[in-house]
């Protein structure tokens, strides 16, 4: 079938489909994701198990070399390299590059990993299956309080990532910075030895005070009723006053007589942050996959301007990395090329091949660039930083294109042949 002779002979419904394609291309542009960079698939995780003491030949042979037996199990594996060092054994699991469906993989992988763990020494921790590396944060904020303590500002960060997390282009949000809180004991030796006590036996001592199994159950013939022991410590003042008996007498003592008792942070800490100076802490947003970066930038925005006026004076949320105004900023350099690229070509055609064919040519470049719009939406390719690169370079070659056909018809038009 000659395409072109039933597109100049059946012109009306060679001008619709134009017409159709083309609103079509506008369509999909304008729903069309938007991100920095094309997202692509990892298909690799990462296995981490802690042996706390282990030297790297007992950790190979206790537990790298039996989870790597496990894994080896998977169908879909495509190679194994792991490394085993004091105290840690890292195994980074590859996937064949034919499979794309990751998440049914790691799950069975995690299936894999836990069938081995009764397998592994008793004093092993984890293993842990890390899948996530692909994640990627387009937008960090930070959370400061003048006068707040990290546990103060924990909660704030709690319910500001609840806000986050409402908004539907947000996949997931990850705090770093937050301290983790501990309550410290600090006893004299000494001391313990004067009433008669070791270390070992008032670590007993407290955890037979502090109640947190439940008490069983009541049934009646109307319900199931809980019984929860209240033996467990609420507060630092009730660990505080938590009753030691000495050992061989009828005295008692409190727990503040014999050690100090103090709430404080893991020291040091396992990671810190800091915003203008302050102790802070970073609230990073990635998108959803196939998602619209710029559109997520608007909605967190309005919801960062809502809670600013939400919180008290002192309280701050700043943007230190905003990935949609570069995102925009390249989509609106894109679109200045085109319309130059289509300036350029229009007044230059019709100053040397006339009215209509330099309207001809100057419309084949929009037209195509839109279609190839329509083809994007169709096959669900979003305009990310190598998309628009690849546009760029088509305008060029399009113009190229247009002229050489209009140049050959014209030529073949002088001939002769119609």
């Amino acid at each position: 079938m000659d395409i072109t002779r039933f597109a100049i002979e059946k012109k009306r419904v060679t001008g619709t489909a134009l017409v159709v394609v083309f609103l079509a291309g506008l369509g999909a542009y304008r729903t069309m994701s938007r991100a920095e960079d094309p997202g692509f698939i990892i298909r690799v995780a990462m296995v981490q198990t802690i042996f706390p003491g282990a030297s790297p030949e007992r950790v190979e042979l206790l537990v790298t070399d039996k989870l790597e037996k496990s894994i080896q199990e998977m169908p879909e594996l495509d190679f194994i390299s792991s490394e085993s060092k004091t105290g840690v054994s890292v195994i980074y699991v590859s996937i064949q590059e034919s499979y794309r469906e990751m998440r049914p993989i790691w799950d069975d992988l995690r299936r894999k990993v836990a069938n081995a763990r009764a397998e592994l020494p008793e004093d092993v921790i984890g293993p842990f299956v890390n899948d996530e590396f692909g994640d990627v944060f387009g937008i960090v904020v930070t959370l400061t309080g003048e006068g707040y303590t990290y546990a103060e500002l924990k909660d704030i960060a709690d319910d500001v990532r609840d806000e986050f997390l409402l908004i539907d282009e947000v996949a997931k949000v990850d705090l770093f910075g937050t301290q983790e809180e501990r309550i410290f004991v600090e006893y004299d030796n000494a001391r313990l030895a004067e009433v008669g006590l070791s270390p070992f036996q008032l670590i007993q001592l407290m955890e037979s005070r502090n109640i947190i199994i439940p008490g069983g159950e009541l049934t009646t013939a109307d319900e199931k009723i809980a019984l929860e022991p209240s033996g467990n410590f609420e507060t630092v003042d009730d660990l505080r006053r938590s009753v030691i008996t000495v050992p061989g007498s009828p005295d008692v003592l409190y727990l503040e007589d014999i050690a100090t008792v103090t709430r404080g942070y893991i020291d040091p800490p396992e990671s810190k942050v800091t915003a203008t100076g302050e102790p802070a802490i970073v609230l990073a947003i990635s998108l959803r996959e196939g998602g619209n970066i710029l559109t997520l930038g608007e909605r967190v925005e309005t919801t960062v301007e809502g809670l600013r006026s939400l919180y008290p004076y002192g309280v701050e949320l700043e943007f230190v990395a905003f990935q949609p105004f570069e995102v925009e900023r390249k989509v609106r350099t894109f679109q200045g090329n085109l319309i130059q690229a289509v300036v350029v070509v229009t007044v230059v055609m019709l100053l040397f091949l006339g009215l209509r064919t330099g309207l001809v040519v100057a419309t084949l470049v929009p037209g195509a660039i839109v279609s190839a719009f329509f083809v994007m939406g169709i096959f669900g390719i979003g305009l990310d930083q190598v998309a628009l690169a690849a546009l760029i370079i088509a305008l060029g070659m399009l113009g190229d294109n247009a002229i050489v056909m209009s140049e050959s018809i014209m030529v073949q038009m002088g001939e002769g042949k119609a």
